[in-house]
Formats: structure tokens, sequence, C-alpha cells
């Protein structure tokens, strides 16, 4: 993707995260990327509403209740609202809403991994079961064939490597074996390994605080705490009044508590020795 579908497909990964913000159950995060696997199938099937889905003369709100029409009692409602905000904006190619959905699944699919802790398995287990189907001459020849059916392909990795993968490595590993969309198996696979990485290499920094930051101050925090780690940092935002002022961080297991309500209880701490 270049342009302006960069822009808005990262527009759509900053919505889908707020989303994953919502719920740190596994299964419901693995849920969604199924549903956007299946939506990207979708897309995928008919050109015709892939254009009407990324027509820049047509108004975001027809746009997005289409998407409502069709996928309303189809997938969740978090996979609806997903695709109602990514059709708003603008593609420059009207394939690229379709790969940027499937991305969008694939990084649901390893959030659910994160949140059971398994983030760095999954990514070593998809990049080894992938160099292992890519490498066999046979099962490269099988998977590549114009005329495999996706249930097939499917069938030949759930046969061959099913046994041995996680519940999130073989979601991936099967979906990107039975919908390789066109790119070779190794390809394939290691969108999922690259995907897996840049999320294992980010820190979540969950912030909470009285009232709503504005996007400077965001920044500057996301920036303060990138150099601070030395890692790309990402903030999850949690607006509680209770904080009364300044602001609680919590990085992993590292909290950095500067509200007002913290610093009085110290103070009291110390008055009371």
């Amino acid at each position: 993707m270049r342009g302006v579908s960069r822009t808005s497909h990262a527009e759509a990964a900053e919505r889908l995260e707020a989303l994953l913000d919502r719920t740190a159950d596994p299964a419901a995060r693995s849920q969604l990327g199924t549903e956007l696997f299946a939506v990207t199938d979708l897309l995928d099937s008919s050109i015709s509403l892939r254009r009407s889905l990324t027509d820049a003369s047509r108004r975001g709100e027809d746009k997005a209740r289409l998407v409502e029409r069709l996928l309303g009692d189809k997938v969740s409602a978090d996979a609806v609202d997903l695709l109602s905000g990514a059709v708003r904006a603008r593609w420059s190619e009207a394939r690229d809403l379709a790969d940027a959905t499937e991305l969008l699944g694939v990084d649901a699919v390893l959030a659910a991994a994160e949140a059971g802790g398994r983030l760095d398995a999954v990514e070593q287990e998809v990049d080894v079961a992938g160099r292992a189907l890519a490498g066999d001459r046979d099962v490269r020849s099988a998977l590549s064939r114009r005329d495999a059916t996706p249930a097939a392909r499917r069938r030949l990795v759930e046969r061959l490597v099913g046994g041995s993968l996680g519940e999130e490595s073989r979601v991936l590993v099967t979906r990107m074996a039975a919908a390789p969309r066109g790119r070779r198996p190794e390809e394939a696979f290691d969108l999922v390994v690259e995907a897996a990485a840049q999320r294992r290499e980010r820190l979540v920094a969950r912030v909470s605080v009285a009232t709503w930051p504005t996007e400077e101050q965001q920044q500057r925090l996301a920036a303060a705490l990138s150099r601070s780690y030395g890692r790309t940092v990402r903030l999850a935002i949690d607006v509680d009044p209770g904080v009364v002022g300044g602001m609680r961080v919590q990085v992993g297991d590292e909290v950095r508590d500067g509200t007002v309500a913290r610093r009085l209880q110290a103070a009291a701490e110390q008055l009371g020795r």
C-alpha cells in the first residue's frame, strides 16, 4: 500500500487497537481476526463491492450503511464498526481495502496470542511451520496450484502441521496457506512473522488521566516513553475522574504514578511516620 492507503490503514489499525483494549479475552480477539479474514474473502470475491466501498465520489456514511446492510447479521459489532470506519477513509486502489482488512485480521489474532502470553511462541511456530511447508517441493506445489481450493489447502496444512501448533498459530498458518491471495507460500508466512515481530517490539503504556489529553500531549508522552524504554510505545488511555490531576502510567509491571491523589497519599504517609 502507498500514499493515502497507507495512512488509511494506519488509522484503521489504531481503531483496531482501541477495540482490542476493551477486551483481554484471547478467544474474543481471535474471533474478531477470523471475522476480518471472512470479510477479506468477501472483498476478494467481488470487484464491484470493493469499488463501491472505496469510491471516493460516494459519501462515507453511505458506504458505512452498505457495510452494515451486508455484514450486520454476519459478524460482530466490532468487525462492522472497524470496517465502517475503514470505508469512510480514502484508498488509492480498491484492492488496498481488502489488503488492509487482512492485515487487521492478522493483528487481531496476534493480539489474542499476546493476551495469552503466547506471542513469542506464535512468531516462532509460524516461522518454523512456514519454512517447513514452503521448503517441501511437493507441498509447495500443492499449495501454489491455482485449481486448489482453500478447503483442500487447509486440510493439507492441518494434516501436516496442525497438531504441532498452538491455537493462534494454527489459525494463522492455515489462513495463509488456504488463502495466499496471489503470494508465494513463503511470502504469506513472512507477512505473519513480520507482523508478530512488530507487535512484540512494541510496548503498551496504560495511561489513566482525569480528562482526555490533546493529540499533541499524546504525541509528546508517547515520544518521551519511547525514548525512555528504547522501543516504540503505544498509549492506551483511560479517563478516570478519580485521578484528580496528573496521570498514572503503567508499562508492564512498572507503574509511574504522578496523580494528585498519589502525591497526597504519599504526603499523608510521611506525616504519619
